[in-house]
């Protein structure tokens, strides 16, 4: 939840690319819970948002990018 809230961006860089490594390295799916729009863009196959506790759109990043 929130990987990388507080972070300064050297240190961002570094857990989404370990995010990004470890997703590789071991074959799995991950979720991210993130208010930051543009890391959810970066390391997502398939994004959603929630509003009110229900999705709103689920889609691929640049599909979510035109909407």
């Amino acid at each position: 939840d929130e990987p990388t809230t507080g972070l300064d961006p050297v240190t961002t860089g570094m857990v989404k690319d370990l995010i990004t490594d470890m997703r590789a390295k071991l074959k799995i799916t991950s979720v991210v819970v993130t208010h930051d729009l543009s890391l959810a863009l970066e390391l997502s196959s398939r994004v959603a948002m929630l509003y009110g506790g229900e999705f709103v759109e689920v889609s691929e990043p640049a599909k979510f990018r035109q909407s």
